[in-house]
């Protein structure tokens, strides 16, 4: 994606100094900060105060991570030991603990496992190939995206095809392209005629934040709205479809995402609106069968919800603003069940929201 007058990913191995980097995406739209990650606990850190957020930058983030470790560890169990530590910095995404588990087996192969210098080599290997993956997948997840916004299009002979989402599922959380907004970019540059309600995706506004930031620099006609708009623009027939990301979703259907995606479901389901879920595979939870009963689902920091965050005259503040004693419940994610989802998007094309249809597409 350009930003800032160059290419530039959400994350990247800088091999003059062999420092991992990455947008600092706490700071964004206002400003633009890049912080270089040197430790594991600088990876810990940026994964758990979200400068990098959205299950395939931070299961990315994690693999660059054991790379780190790697640099830093003077035997495998300190490897290992290091490792765990990285899988537990955030609860609901499935990426992390897949990239973490990827990067290390590589590096504790025989060949590669007893010197130093070799694991190093297949650590950073390893988890550039993991961001290559992801950055592939989700320009598939477009292709196959792009098909549902066309018969949208041509149903409506060439208007205006209003999609809504949710969060932040673009390139800033997935190395590029983005999952839900992967069909949206490729619609733009097929010329059909888009636009996008943007979800402000309170209590931190990765909508508003980045969704509208990222939208706005491709130059697609989008609108910030609240985060209860959704229901009344799908009543009165504007939302033609809505696509959303996931943090984990069950081989059985069940997906978990940004707290809110829940409702819009709902209200999709009541208004007869597709509710698509665009996902890579290594999104997709392999070991759980019921995400409602079994997903785990982060609850952070109520400050989050207490204040909020703005420019001010070009001054980023944070602004309380409930009751300073008033207590605050922050779940960060829910999970919406299969039977609210007309349909996964992945790199391998499309299915239906079931585990029959899902293992059609991944019968390995």
């Amino acid at each position: 994606m350009k930003t800032e007058s160059k290419n530039m990913r959400p994350i990247w191995f800088d091999k003059d100094s062999e420092t991992v980097k990455v947008i600092d995406q706490r700071m964004l739209p206002h400003e633009f900060v890049v912080a270089e990650l040197k430790t594991v606990d600088d990876v810990i850190m940026a994964i758990k105060e979200m400068y990098v957020r959205g299950a395939p930058l931070i299961g990315v983030t994690g693999a660059y991570g054991v790379y780190i470790a790697a640099v830093h560890s003077k035997t495998k169990d300190d490897l290992i030991s290091e490792c765990d530590r990285l899988k537990a910095a955030r609860p609901t995404a499935v990426n992390l603990a897949w990239a973490v588990d990827k990067v290390l087996d590589k590096v504790l192969k025989p060949e590669t496992s007893q010197v130093l210098e070799k694991r190093i080599d297949a650590a950073q290997k390893e988890a550039s190939e993991i961001a290559e993956l992801e950055a592939e997948n989700c320009r598939k997840i477009g292709e196959y995206g792009l098909s549902l916004i066309q018969e949208i299009s041509s149903r409506k002979e060439g208007g205006t095809v209003n999609l809504l989402t949710h969060c932040n599922a673009g390139w800033l959380a997935c190395i590029e392209y983005g999952t839900a907004t992967a069909p949206m970019y490729a619609a733009y540059q097929n010329g059909i005629d888009i636009h996008i309600w943007v979800d402000e995706t309170r209590p931190l506004n990765q909508g508003a934040r980045l969704t509208a930031w990222e939208l706005g620099r491709s130059g697609i006609k989008h609108t910030v709205i609240t985060d209860n708009a959704g229901g009344h623009l799908m009543q009165h027939g504007m939302v033609d479809m809505v696509i959303v990301g996931t943090d984990r979703s069950t081989y059985t259907g069940d997906v978990a995402n940004k707290i809110g995606t829940y409702l819009k479901a709902l209200a999709a389901k009541d208004n007869n609106i597709p509710f698509y879920v665009a996902l890579p595979s290594s999104t997709f939870d392999w070991k759980l069968r019921d995400g409602l009963a079994e997903i785990p689902i982060e609850e952070r920091d109520p400050d989050e919800i207490r204040y909020v965050q703005g420019s001010d005259q070009g001054v980023i503040r944070n602004v309380l603003v409930p009751p300073e004693n008033s207590p605050a419940g922050n779940y960060a994610f829910d999970v919406t069940p299969a039977r609210l989802v007309t349909g996964f998007i992945t790199e391998r094309g499309i299915c239906k929201a079931t585990e029959e249809d899902v293992r059609r597409l991944f019968p390995d």
